[in-house]
């Protein structure tokens, strides 16, 4: 069967992760704004959306996150750093999201009351280290979007887990709820991403 592939697939394709940048290329703020906003159409559990984002573009403030960030040449050189946190208190907004959900049609009123009530008795209630999780596990979902959005604008991107994280909430302040998870370096790309291989399908799904 022959298939054309669509242009999210070919966006897909084109993402690599990049590490030399255009160290004069700067990405104005407003698009950064617009790549965020697009990315929260990703999905989270029970739509709390935990994410919280720091946007780097000072390049003082770039030089000492390189160093926190194991010497990382692109944390310097690429347009902005998009720190992804993770709030481990996401469901102190419950009220909003689901209040905003119910506004806007989207479901109705005993239902936003049932949700928020659910929500609230559940969340408020888990270990720290479940929510770190949960938190965790949404922010992987939204930084691949952000990652694919940023190329479908002609920006190159790269995600770093290797940093430290405790420096990480040190330097910026960052209160015990935000939980630094992920560095994305975004920019205009100074040479071209390496190719990288994929493990075959059949060593890693088994259809039954």
């Amino acid at each position: 069967m022959t298939t054309t592939k669509s242009y999210i697939n070919n966006v897909m394709h084109d993402r690599k992760s990049v590490r030399k940048y255009e160290a004069n290329f700067k990405i104005p703020q407003a698009e950064l704004e617009e790549l965020l906003v697009e990315a929260t159409t990703a999905p989270s559990s029970s739509n709390l959306q935990p994410w919280r984002f720091l946007v780097i573009q000072d390049e003082a403030v770039k030089k000492e996150l390189r160093l926190i960030a194991n010497n990382q040449e692109q944390v310097e050189t690429a347009s902005a750093i998009i720190a992804v946190l993770g709030d481990t208190k996401m469901y102190n907004h419950v009220e909003e999201v689901y209040t905003k959900n119910f506004e806007l049609g989207y479901m109705d009123e005993a239902t936003k009351n049932m949700m928020i009530e659910n929500s609230l008795k559940i969340y408020s209630n888990l270990p720290k280290e479940v929510l770190k999780n949960i938190a965790t596990f949404d922010a992987g979902l939204i930084s691949m979007q952000i990652m694919l959005l940023a190329k479908d604008m002609g920006y190159d991107t790269v995600t770093m887990g290797g940093f430290n994280k405790e420096a990480f909430a040190q330097r910026f302040e960052l209160t015990d709820n935000l939980v630094p998870i992920v560095l994305i370096a975004i920019g205009k790309a100074a040479s071209p991403a390496y190719g990288s291989s994929r493990l075959a399908l059949n060593d890693i799904a088994k259809f039954i």
